[in-house]
């Protein structure tokens, strides 16, 4: 692919004057640079939502409470004796 030159660059910028004329480039300019602002930190938050490691700025979770299924010693079958009725 050709490296656009500052030729190139003043053909295209030109051919938009024309088009679209001194009143309306500098409004297409600034919402094309929102644009990319708003591209650029869509995609860096995606990125970041990405990596394994946290953030500095987000708070670091608790570890998980242990269940109480989890904590409560095995029952030996032979132990248990039947109720009386």
């Amino acid at each position: 692919m050709p490296n656009i030159g500052p030729a190139e660059l003043l053909v295209v910028l030109l051919v938009a004057l024309v088009v679209f004329g001194p009143r309306k480039l500098p409004e297409l300019g600034k919402s094309l640079g929102n644009g990319l602002r708003e591209f650029r930190k869509s995609t860096q938050s995606f990125r970041d939502d990405l990596t394994l490691t946290p953030p500095a700025h987000a708070p670091v979770p608790a570890p998980a409470a242990q269940s109480v299924a989890a904590s409560v010693a095995p029952v030996n079958p032979a132990d248990v004796t039947a109720p009386r009725s």
